[in-house]
């Protein structure tokens, strides 16, 4: 209800458009009167585009129906009378209206709650500003728009007032044109009468004729001047117009679809485009009223012929006002929701396109259908270039026919593709050492439509961002490569689909820490260390000061097309294999601070060995796409009074798919202290997986255990057989009770003397460990008990 309250003190012109929200389709008095209930509602978590949300937003319309009536019933006395039956009334239209399309309502009402939001927060913002804190930028703009269209929506009335006055002007003008011609035709009338009379009327004829045409003269020259003056005032609107429409279609739109391209690599959601479609509603409102007070003025013209430049003017004018709603029509033809960036064929796929104008222009009277088709980059040129390329096609997408449709509740005119699939590609060939996760095509929008009962057609077309299409999932990663330095470095208004092939370093760091962070849900993105680390790593070099990168540039070739030296992976590859690593499985660790990850070897070392022994770290594998480490320091086992840094073979996806890290951090219990001195139970106890029950009907649930040979204490069984390897030393602040190991005593040594794995005993251990995996479970025990 607070929402509410706060919408309640909103005044002028922000109280105005709030009350717009409302209507037939949701009364203000069902908004007043069930507050508290409608803003306790989970509106966000219905998804409008999803057919499968039906039900719930049944359950809601329902829900809602049921809380008017109750609020209906409890109404009493004299004055709840009329309350209570406007109350069921209201009910009973929400239900007829909404019952066989309930997403409308929830569309219908997350607009208003969101529109609601706005104008607060606009409003608080404003009166903030007095405290001491001065309005940011947007309000700033917001507000200098407002202004502008107050400005035009003035000049517009006043040339308004100004044609009334012209057409009554020239109406009496008529008259007294009229009244001059019908005295001529009494002169030459007086031929017939008798010369005394003929004399006598002739004289006061002449003196009325000769009054009215010295009228008649100075009247004439009267309008022609009104007419030049009101084409002056209209010439001014309308080079205030283009000013208020170029802010807003090449500066706001501009902007919001760079936020949008921007939010495929992470970056903030690109916003509403209420805001945006209120303006464009406004613009045309005004060009249209604009438009047909000049369509008057040329009528007034024709009706009137006067020597003079009007016509010209006038024609001018009106090809000039065409040309500006031209712009402003096929401007705001736009891709609401993008299509995937890479696209796999025979793949599902989704998109909504949206005119935001269509609905003041009333294109919804006869609902355009939008058609969708894939072309390359090259067709996209040719397409921006007006060259032909009528029918050309570079592949085949199914159910790419939409009629568009529009939302009464929210005054949106758009269409949702929802089922697209591209069925098959045509690629083009391939420049150099280009791969087909380099090829980026669009997906083209196309629509026709008239607006003013067929007095205007337009022919409307807008691309996607560009898209790279695959074919299989090894390919996901190299075409996201392409995606992120296209929406990266892209420049405004470029031509299809160009993109530099050097960036600066800090640029490509801004990229890559957008990415991290939204792939990790989390505010904890690269650190300035870590942009070394990854510095070190594309350009090969030892240096640790951030300060030898700033000037730095990358190609593309050195992030995503060569690999890294000594290495059968590029940077991007790299990269990516730990995005993918930490969003599936180690999410939580990042956002905890407990991995340190952009850490390589040496300097593993040079940390741990500073510390007690025990103290472990998690770094990224250097060798390996998508690996973390772990480093510890310890004793020497075959040389007493020495510590060494011991590295662990990297664990990938398909380890923790197995057993989770915190478990795995368990088991090993020479492990004691996260880097730099925090017991790990303190970090990981939370992620534990917790003990298995106990046997159930006689059978034991086995257990799977990690286990590293030299840092082990062997646990004699009760019965005298085989040991287990299982340390029973107690972690610093939480000790566990001791569990049976699976597996039998290994003596291969898998760690060298520099903490390094050997690579054919520990594949030696591989084997035997995948031995034992395909054996049946009561063989494994009944060998654990012999």
């Amino acid at each position: 209800m607070a929402m509410w309250i706060q919408a309640q003190q909103l005044q002028g012109e922000a109280l105005h458009q709030m009350q717009a929200l409302y209507g037939q389709h949701f009364p203000i008095e069902v908004r007043h009167y069930l507050a508290q209930w409608i803003e306790c509602q989970l509106w966000d978590s219905v998804e409008l585009d999803n057919p499968v949300e039906e039900a719930k937003a049944k359950r809601l319309l329902d829900n809602l129906v049921s809380e008017l009536q109750r609020k209906a019933q409890l109404q009493g006395g004299e004055d709840g009378f009329l309350l209570k039956i406007k109350l069921g009334h209201y009910a009973n239209q929400l239900k007829s209206t909404y019952d066989r399309c309930p997403l409308e309502l929830v569309r219908c009402i997350k607009h208003i709650l969101h529109s609601e939001q706005r104008l607060v927060q606009e409003a608080t913002n404003a009166s903030s500003g007095g405290g001491g804190q001065a309005m940011d930028s947007l309000s700033q703009r917001h507000q200098q728009i407002n202004q502008s269209f107050e400005e035009l929506r003035l000049a517009t009335q006043e040339t308004e007032n100004e044609l009334r006055k012209l057409q009554h002007s020239q109406e009496y003008f008529i008259i007294q044109y009229q009244e001059n011609m019908r005295i001529q035709a009494q002169l030459s009338s007086l031929s017939t009468l008798p010369p005394a009379e003929r004399t006598q009327r002739e004289t006061a004829l002449q003196s009325k004729r000769t009054t009215v045409e010295t009228w008649l003269t100075r009247e004439a020259s009267t309008l022609q001047k009104y007419r030049l003056d009101l084409s002056e005032q209209h010439q001014k609107t309308l080079a205030l117009l283009r000013k208020q429409q170029t802010l807003i279609l090449d500066e706001e739109l501009i902007q919001w679809k760079r936020r949008q391209q921007l939010s495929g690599n992470g970056g903030p959601h690109e916003g509403g485009l209420d805001v945006l479609q209120s303006w464009c509603e406004k613009l045309a409102d005004l060009i249209w009223q604009n438009r047909q007070q000049i369509r008057r003025c040329e009528h007034l013209t024709q009706q009137l012929p006067l020597p003079g430049p009007m016509e010209e003017l006038l024609s001018k004018l009106n090809s000039d006002i065409t040309d500006i709603i031209s712009a402003l029509v096929t401007s705001t033809f736009i891709i609401e929701k993008q299509p995937p960036q890479v696209l796999k064929t025979q793949t599902k796929f989704a998109a909504t396109v949206r005119l935001l104008v269509g609905g003041k222009l009333n294109v919804h009277m006869n609902p355009p259908q939008v058609k969708a088709v894939i072309v390359s980059e090259q067709q996209a040129k040719a397409l921006l270039k007006n060259e032909s390329t009528h029918s050309e096609s570079s592949g085949e997408i199914l159910n790419n026919n939409c009629v568009m449709e529009y939302h009464q509740a929210t005054g949106t005119l758009s269409a949702h593709f929802r089922n697209m699939s591209l069925k098959r590609i045509k690629r083009s060939d391939r420049r150099g050492a280009e791969s087909v996760t380099e090829e980026k095509f669009t997906v083209l929008f196309e629509s026709q439509f008239s607006v003013g009962g067929n007095e205007l057609v337009f022919h409307v077309k807008t691309l996607s961002l560009p898209v790279v299409v695959i074919v299989h999932g090894s390919q996901d990663n190299n075409a996201t490569a392409t995606v992120l330095w296209d929406n990266a470095f892209a420049e405004p208004g470029r031509v299809p689909f160009i993109v530099p092939d050097k960036v600066m370093w800090p640029q490509l760091c801004e990229a890559l820490d957008m990415k991290y962070k939204a792939e990790m849900h989390s505010g904890r993105g690269l650190s300035e260390d870590n942009m070394v680390f990854l510095a070190q790593k594309a350009f090969t070099s030892s240096s640790n000061n951030p300060e030898d990168f700033r000037n730095v540039s990358i190609s593309w070739a050195q992030f995503n097309r060569e690999s890294l030296p000594g290495r059968n992976f590029t940077f991007w590859q790299w990269f990516d294999g730990v995005v993918e690593l930490m969003k599936k499985h180690l999410k939580p660790h990042w956002n905890d601070g407990a991995i340190l990850g952009f850490v390589n070897k040496q300097q593993a070392q040079d940390m741990l060995l500073s510390k007690p022994n025990g103290t472990f770290l998690l770094r990224f594998s250097d060798s390996e796409i998508g690996g973390i480490t772990i480093a510890w320091v310890a004793e020497n086992p075959n040389k007493q009074g020495e510590r060494l840094v011991w590295n662990l073979l990297p664990y990938t996806t398909k380890d923790f798919s197995i057993r989770s890290l915190a478990d795995r951090i368990s088991d090993l219990n020479h492990l004691l202290f996260l880097y730099p001195d925090r017991p790990k139970d303190e970090v990981f106890a939370k992620y534990y997986t917790p003990p298995l029950s106990k046997a159930v009907d006689g059978y034991v649930k086995p257990q799977i255990k990690q286990v590293v040979p030299e840092f082990t204490t062997p646990k004699s069984e009760p019965s005298g057989g085989t040991p287990s390897f299982m340390d029973q030393t107690a972690s610093p602040s939480i000790s566990h009770p001791s569990s049976f190991g699976v597996y039998p005593s290994m003596s291969d040594t898998m760690l060298d003397a520099e903490g390094d794995f050997d690579l054919e005993d520990t594949m030696d251990v591989a084997r035997h460990v995948d031995e034992l995996l395909r054996r049946p479970m009561a063989n494994q025990w009944s060998s654990q008990q012999s």
